[in-house]
């Protein structure tokens, strides 16, 4: 069967570790792994705004040996001039492998069906799995293990990182806790799988309303935009809504005192959290960014090396 990264909780617990060492191992050293060498094709496709999610990929597909592949999802017209089925089955006999940023994980899933290569999730309305791995990573260098911790997501509960961090924290044994006010948290299904994953690996999911009392013990702080991308005419409301779950240096203080500050970015200061937070000695966003090249790195090669061992 032929594996892809759609959501977080397509990786089993070791499998996760097994990604973020290999993510780890190509840090130290970028240019020994060379799966791609030829080169073989990636085709990276954007159907959202994107920054990190292209040059990670962009120079994490070249350093891989391989050929960074550019697909403007507009151009495309991806599910309006050609369904998803056909352009999957199109891209799949170009590229060893696609990554795709685009609104709805179903076409994602329909991407996969078709593609006959392994196919990655750069980011949908529902999840961040490529963001997660670089997240873990960057805690993993700054904590001396995942399992155990507490990380708190603050704000819009219901966003895909949300979602991402209750999955990928419950599969790395953490215990995860969203402070979102009600009507901006995670599904009932996201919630039961994550605490689901949680009774193998010792990991938790829970939803906690008061901020200060979310960031009490919190090892890991994050936060992200109160606008995701396609929420922009309800900027006014959100920003009146989220207003108390800002990630201030007071209600970071409430967190333990060796507590990391994290964020996907972009960010916007004053917002969100606060730029003494973010541009703080813990905050580790920067880490982060540069971290999503090397995960990406390691999940690909990872994909790639069971493609070629006859999975399909």
């Amino acid at each position: 069967m032929m594996r892809h990264l759609l959501r977080d909780d397509d990786l089993s617990p070791a499998e996760q570790a097994e990604v973020l060492e290999l993510a780890a191992a190509m840090k130290a050293a970028p240019f020994e792994h060379r799966p791609l060498e030829g080169p073989r094709t990636v085709a990276m496709v954007f159907d959202k705004p994107t920054l990190r999610t292209q040059v990670s990929f962009g120079a994490g597909v070249a350093e891989l040996g391989g050929f960074p592949m550019l697909v403007d999802g507009a151009l495309a017209g991806i599910g309006h001039r050609e369904s998803v089925a056909d352009v999957a089955r199109i891209l799949g006999r170009q590229a060893a492998a696609i990554a795709w940023r685009t609104f709805h994980q179903s076409d994602l899933e329909e991407m996969a069906a078709h593609a006959g290569v392994p196919v990655v999730n750069a980011l949908t309305d529902d999840f961040h799995p490529c963001q997660l791995l670089a997240d873990l990573m960057t805690v993993r260098e700054h904590k001396p293990q995942l399992a155990g911790l507490t990380v708190t997501f603050f704000g819009d509960g219901a966003c895909n990182m949300g979602s991402s961090w209750l999955l990928a924290g419950a599969t790395a044994g953490m215990h995860v806790r969203i402070s979102a006010p009600e009507g901006y948290v995670p599904s009932d299904e996201v919630f039961a799988r994550a605490n689901e994953i949680g009774e193998q690996t010792g990991g938790s999911a829970t939803w906690v309303v008061d901020p200060r009392e979310a960031a009490a013990g919190s090892d890991v702080v994050v936060t992200d935009t109160w606008v995701s991308m396609g929420k922009e005419e309800e900027a006014a409301a959100r920003t009146e809504v989220f207003a108390p779950y800002a990630v201030t240096q007071a209600l970071f203080e409430t967190a333990e005192p060796d507590a990391i500050a994290m964020h996907c970015l972009p960010a916007y200061r004053g917002k969100e959290i606060a730029a003494e937070v973010l541009d703080g000695i813990q905050s580790v966003a920067w880490d982060e960014a540069e971290n999503r090249r090397h995960a990406q790195k390691a999940v690909l090669a990872w994909l790639l090396e069971r493609a070629g061992a006859g999975e399909r």
